[in-house]
């Protein structure tokens, strides 16, 4: 394995572009890789072969039409970082630019010469693998991989376009402005084109240099939850994630404070090219299966991956949900180091028990689900290398817990409008037809039937026995479903309930 690992990174390294994505994908899966492999391979996330400079500096001036040395007061020509699709230089703003953007020094992202080509070739590489696979069979019915391969060519295409980069880093700023654990590097804007991109030096401790960030006295296992709450919060509440969270895409930045006062510090991302976006519904599905999966809730798990398009509507689960009630009973819970600890025998004979099972079941992979995968594993890997004992249930599980306190409150403002609703109506109903009978009164209305008036009469009632019903039905769920969080709110609607179930059947005695 590890003679494959060294084989893989060659390649990886003489073809860059894409390969390089897939090295660094691989380096960063430390909680289902053996360490020697991701070791190999962690070269790949910021230590790729620079671009000479001289390249570098006529791709840059063509784009910011005039010499480096007028554009900025100076630009250093080694590299600080080199990556699959650009690299990155220190330089300093000149005198008036700092002035107008509070910046003096920055970091210039300059895209590898040609990688529009690289990227072009390895695309037709992967549509070519994409037809095979799509031949066959127990492939084909999972996954629609042409489609897939065209939503990673998407991807890659606007990952080489900076301005798009620079609008998703504002995007994502804007989206936890409010939280101080999260920072990224300001754009400077009159500096940037589609391949060259300017921004504030952010640079500071990588996420994963454990040694660094205990000598800065920061505990990286306390670094590890906050960093999978920061990216839960991404893709289950905010829908905009971004999908490349490696280690070297992830700064640990100290607070500056005074000596001897404990050491704050937030995570600072950078490198928004690949970013990707859950739809509402698939949102909506996420959370169903978090907060199943924090629960032991095999049942509501199958359930919600229904919901987000991995088994087909259609599929007979009632077998899979015995299959992970059972899982739940057994593993729920466990980290990955844990689990490894566990005797290969179980998985075996879990393995054999359900093996057939799962095999037999209409799974797919739907379209823009590729970034969520990708996001959550990069996520895993890099909490695993903070901790190598962190259980991603002790994150999951407060966070599925506030999410369940959301969903109640989004019921209780549902039952709430429900019961508006219906009182609305209750107390439109009985004048409109009051108004319906005044106008058979007066002649306004013409009708054949002398009975329609003890009819309407009839109607009358009923309809306001109904609306009581009605109304009395959503006071007594809406008090039912507050009283969990307010006792004395949800007492109040439960007491008032009565008012209206008191008035209906007063209106039927009335009638009889």
């Amino acid at each position: 394995m590890l003679r494959f690992a060294r084989r893989f990174r060659v390649l990886a390294v003489d073809l860059g572009g894409l390969m390089i994505k897939v090295g660094q994908f691989l380096s960063s899966r430390l909680d289902v890789l053996p360490p020697e492999i991701t070791a190999e391979l962690e070269g790949l996330q910021d230590e790729v072969p620079p671009v000479p400079f001289p390249a570098i500096r006529i791709l840059a001036e063509a784009e910011l039409g005039g010499p480096l040395e007028t554009v900025f007061a100076s630009i250093e020509e080694s590299p600080i970082a080199a990556a699959s699709f650009g690299q990155a230089h220190r330089a300093q703003l000149r005198a008036l630019d700092a002035a107008d953007t509070g910046l003096a020094d920055v970091v210039v992202k300059v895209q590898r010469p040609g990688i529009d080509a690289i990227i072009d070739i390895d695309l037709a590489a992967l549509r070519k693998v994409g037809g095979w696979l799509s031949r066959v069979r127990i492939v084909s019915s999972r996954a629609d991989v042409p489609a897939l391969v065209e939503e990673f060519a998407q991807i890659s295409l606007m990952e080489i376009d900076y301005l798009r980069e620079a609008q998703n880093l504002e995007r994502f700023a804007s989206d936890f402005d409010e939280n101080d654990r999260v920072g990224v590097p300001e754009v400077v804007w009159e500096r940037s084109t589609r391949r060259v991109l300017t921004l504030e030096d952010v640079t500071a401790i990588k996420i994963t240099d454990t040694a660094a960030l205990a000598a800065a006295g920061i505990d990286p296992a306390q670094v590890a939850p906050v960093f999978a709450s920061v990216m839960f919060d991404q893709m289950f509440t905010n829908g905009f994630f971004h999908a490349d969270p490696h280690p070297g895409n992830i700064f640990v930045t100290p607070d500056r404070q005074n000596p001897g006062a404990p050491t704050t510090w937030k995570l600072t991302f950078i490198d928004f090219g690949m970013m990707g976006e859950v739809p509402p519904s698939t949102r909506d599905g996420l959370r169903k299966l978090l907060i199943a999966a924090a629960t032991r809730d095999g049942k509501g798990l199958v359930a919600a991956i229904k919901d987000v398009g991995v088994l087909v509507p259609s599929a007979d689960t009632g077998e899979l949900e015995r299959a992970m009630t059972h899982l739940f009973a057994r593993f729920g819970g466990m980290g990955f180091a844990e689990l490894r600890e566990v005797d290969p025998k179980e998985f075996l004979d879990f393995a054999v028990e359900f093996g057939d099972l799962v095999r037999s079941l209409p799974f797919q992979l739907p379209e823009n689900f590729l970034l969520i995968i990708r996001a959550m594993s990069l996520t895993s890997g890099v909490a695993s290398s903070l901790d190598p004992r962190f259980n991603l249930w002790d994150s999951v599980e407060p966070y599925a817990a506030q999410l369940l306190r959301d969903e109640r409150g989004n019921i209780v403002q549902d039952v709430a409008q429900q019961a508006l609703t219906a009182a609305s109506v209750a107390v439109r109903l009985p004048q409109r037809i009051d108004g319906l009978i005044t106008r058979v009164e007066d002649g306004s209305l013409t009708v054949a039937n002398p009975r329609l008036e003890q009819r309407l009469t009839r109607l009358d009632r009923t309809a306001q026995r109904s609306a009581s019903a009605l109304v009395f039905a959503a006071l007594l769920i809406a008090g039912s479903v507050v009283r969990a969080d307010d006792t004395g709110l949800g007492n109040v609607l439960m007491l008032a309930s009565a008012l209206p179930l008191l008035h209906g059947l007063w209106a039927g005695r009335r009638g009889l």
